[in-house]
């Protein structure tokens, strides 16, 4: 009974979050440590600090990985799971409702002129997250040629497959520098393959089922599931991803609707992923509401579930592999190619935004005020739409 009680508080204590953690896993994980570690004592901060460190390695969100992973340490997958609904289901309903709303004053020929400084102020939100990526993770000159590298790879190659090459790439050359890690005694790890093994068969199921059935829902699934298997460094990274696959290679959306969601999603608490919703929503609205709440629905299952499948796969033996200096030095190639990734992002989405004086003033105050002030970033974004009104 009392572990059911204490499982409840938690839960609430997602929720809290859900509704009011602003601002990307930075922020949330700020909001994690005064929660989880200082007022409820649910783990220590070293505890947090790790499983954050085991989610940056993974693919998936990596604050949606660190609060489910708290969630499996406590009560085990059944909490986890429920946590993981808790905390995205808010974010993704309203970003499905606000791509609904976006289509059908498209539908009714209504203007989204109000829209047009929130597009270059989502620029100004991917510059500042490259700026945030780089300012922690760029400590070496390698890890900064292999920035610059990856900004200029995946500005010129657009297509889906580049990016995890580049990753890959940029991770296994700094894994030859493992000499420089501080060495520590090894334990013989014990693998529980269940998860991983359900996170690949999901993948070649949906993608089998995508082929034969050309199923419009089925191959949205399967696209996110792909993209979420292979996103590494958070919400920032995956932006990329996305805007090759749906706006230049399928054009299910314009760059100004990819642009306002982007925006949208920085006003809305919650996981920064939850813009799939968005962006699946509108993927399918030609199959009316119904479709359009099912797809956002869908898209958001697909980006999610592969980090929840790796993190409980993962979680089990990290402690005998972070011991392993391949594995921590792998991590500044990583870690230096997502940041390069959203430093050319933002160099694509500026691209079809008309360049006038206030179009890149409202990315440099937007990415002024971040860099220098405390206000909300919902507070910017709504100061943006309310300014789209008046102008």
């Amino acid at each position: 009974m009392i572990k059911k009680i204490r499982y409840r508080i938690f839960l609430k204590d997602v929720l809290t979050m859900a509704l009011t953690a602003f601002g990307g896993p930075q922020a949330h994980f700020a909001m994690l440590i005064k929660l989880m570690v200082k007022k409820r004592g649910y783990l220590t901060e070293e505890d947090l600090l790790e499983l954050n460190a085991l989610c940056q390695i993974l693919p998936g969100p990596t604050s949606t990985q660190t609060i489910t992973a708290i969630g499996f340490k406590i009560g085990g997958a059944n909490l986890a799971y429920l946590t993981l609904l808790v905390w995205i289901l808010p974010a993704i309903t309203i970003m499905t409702t606000a791509a609904i709303l976006i289509n059908s004053y498209q539908i009714k020929n209504l203007s989204l002129e109000f829209t047009k400084f929130i597009q270059p102020m989502a620029v100004g939100f991917i510059a500042y997250g490259s700026y945030l990526i780089a300012t922690k993770v760029v400590t070496t000159k390698t890890a900064g040629g292999l920035m610059a590298l990856s900004a200029i790879v995946t500005y010129f190659i657009s297509k889906p497959i580049a990016l995890p090459l580049v990753l890959i790439f940029a991770g296994s050359l700094t894994a030859f520098k493992y000499k420089r890690q501080e060495k520590a005694e090894k334990e013989k790890i014990k693998i529980k393959w269940g998860n991983f093994t359900l996170w690949g068969l999901v993948l070649i199921a949906a993608a089998l089922l995508g082929g034969f059935t050309q199923d419009r829902i089925v191959l949205l699934f399967e696209n996110f599931y792909r993209n979420g298997s292979l996103i590494f460094g958070g919400g920032q990274v995956l932006i990329p991803f996305l805007n090759t696959e749906f706006v230049e290679f399928k054009g299910y959306l314009s760059s100004q609707e990819f642009l306002s969601g982007l925006a949208m999603v920085q006003a809305v608490p919650g996981p920064t992923f939850s813009v799939t919703s968005f962006i699946g929503a509108l993927s399918v609205r030609d199959l009316g509401i119904g479709g359009q709440i099912l797809g956002g629905f869908i898209a958001a299952a697909g980006i999610f579930l592969p980090g929840t499948f790796l993190i409980f796969f993962a979680i089990r033996f990290w402690d005998q592999l972070k011991k392993y200096r391949v594995v921590r030095a792998s991590l500044e190639g990583i870690n230096a190619a997502s940041a390069g990734m959203v430093a050319a992002a933002a160099f694509v989405l500026f691209q079809p935004i008309q360049n006038s004086t206030i179009n890149v003033s409202m990315i440099i105050g937007t990415f002024l005020l971040l860099t220098y002030t405390k206000i909300p970033a919902p507070f910017i974004i709504l100061a943006g739409l309310l300014a789209g009104f008046i102008i």
